[in-house]
């Protein structure tokens, strides 16, 4: 067999390239999961651009005041009032976030009516819609009424 380039023979070359190629594209391969992993598209806020996150809580996109919204929350209050034995009555959502993971997880908060008073609660609600599975993860008193104003929940006016 005769030497080719670096004094390797040609199979022994060849060999040598194609292991260098699957290295590279393994390579190629890892820094795109990382890329999707870390840093998938855009997201514009107010006056700013921002770099988007898997797995980041962002606004909903939709209209927080959605069937869908309000059946979420509504199942947040009756989760709790079986847990707890109590009697929440849904009044209305204040704001909405969600969350991707393996399906994804609203962030509410919103008002309810316990005893004759209102409260402001936040609730974290786990939806796979493709496994028909609902999870309420998280639930939780944030303010009295008579102790928050609009601006202690973000909302503008008219919103």
């Amino acid at each position: 067999m005769s030497d080719g380039v670096f004094g390797l023979n040609n199979s022994r070359l060849a060999k040598k390239m194609k292991r260098n190629s699957l290295r590279s594209v393994a390579c190629l391969g890892v820094v795109l999961v990382l890329y999707g992993l870390f840093g998938i598209g855009f997201c514009t806020g107010e006056d700013k651009l921002f770099r988007m996150k898997v797995g980041g809580v962002h606004d909903f996109k939709g209209n927080h005041n959605s069937a869908e919204i309000e059946s979420l929350a509504r199942f947040a209050i009756q989760e709790y009032n079986k847990k707890h034995n109590v009697v929440l009555e849904f009044s209305r959502v204040l704001k909405a976030k969600d969350q991707v993971v393996a399906g994804k997880i609203y962030h509410l908060t919103f008002e309810a009516v316990e005893g004759g008073n209102k409260k402001i609660y936040e609730a974290k609600v786990w939806v796979k819609p493709w496994m028909n599975f609902k999870q309420l993860q998280e639930f939780k008193q944030v303010h009295d009424i008579s102790s928050f104003t609009t601006s202690d929940l973000d909302v503008k006016k008219g919103h």
